[in-house]
């Protein structure tokens, strides 16, 4: 009568055990593909159909942090979101500035650069956070644009432009909103060719709740940090379509 693991799983090679008083020897290399087929089958049975693990609770974390993605953003704390209209008209003087990127990309692309200008290599991460932030914003000892340099963003390559971008993004994670770093951003965001790519997607989409994030902890409407805040969540939301990250009228 066959055990409820050869139900479950039926033998492919049915090799049967010999007659008699025959012995296989485990510990021995088999003699031929016979004899090793029923090593495998003496092995097998000699094995407990459920075995369960031993695990010590005291090698477990009582607290165990699990990281969450959440779909939407912090919602804007009351008088802090931009009319509809606003976020129109951003939307509006956005896509006359990519036109113009679109229409004078060629010109920009034959410039010569200042030859003071010395551009990072392309897998620089930190090079690429020195050159757009500034020296001072990267080391963290100031907020003062003092040798930041947004100009030749308009004349980077397609998956130049991403990779920055989502250099930025992941640098803003962990630190506060500065004014150079949103220059770079909209100039960035600007260059971006649709339809996105999924990193390109991702990458937005992390900006505007990082955005928003930094929003919700701000104690004045008239925090001049705000403004910019509120125009790259509408940019993300409203022009690149990610509608569910988009602030309502109130």
């Amino acid at each position: 009568m066959k055990s409820d693991v050869e139900e479950l799983m039926p033998r492919l090679l049915p090799v049967e055990f010999g007659a008699g008083t025959e012995v296989l020897d485990l510990n021995g290399p088999p003699r031929n593909p016979r004899e090793y087929l029923r090593q495998v089958q003496l092995e097998a049975s000699l094995c407990p159909e459920v075995v369960v693990a031993q695990i010590d609770p005291k090698k477990l974390k009582k607290k165990q942090t699990v990281n969450a993605s959440v779909a939407g953003c912090h919602a804007a704390p009351v008088g802090f979101s931009p009319s509809l209209s606003w976020q129109q008209q951003q939307v509006s003087n956005f896509s006359d500035v990519r036109q113009n990127i679109t229409k004078n990309r060629k010109h920009w692309s034959s410039q010569t650069l200042d030859d003071n200008v010395l551009m990072p290599k392309q897998t620089d991460e930190e090079g690429w956070k020195r050159f757009c932030l500034g020296e001072t914003v990267y080391l963290g000892t100031s907020s003062c644009q003092t040798d930041a340099k947004p100009e030749p963003a308009l004349d980077y390559s397609k998956s130049t432009v991403l990779m920055v971008l989502e250099i930025l993004i992941s640098w803003f994670e962990e630190r506060e909103f500065v004014p150079q770093l949103g220059c770079w951003l909209y100039a960035l965001l600007a260059c971006l060719e649709k339809p996105l790519l999924p990193e390109a997607h991702s990458s937005i989409r992390q900006l505007a709740r990082r955005c928003a994030q930094i929003r919700s902890k701000l104690e004045s409407q008239e925090d001049e940090h705000l403004p910019a805040l509120n125009l790259l969540i509408c940019l993300v939301a409203r022009y690149f379509e990610q509608n569910d990250l988009a602030d309502q009228p109130e």
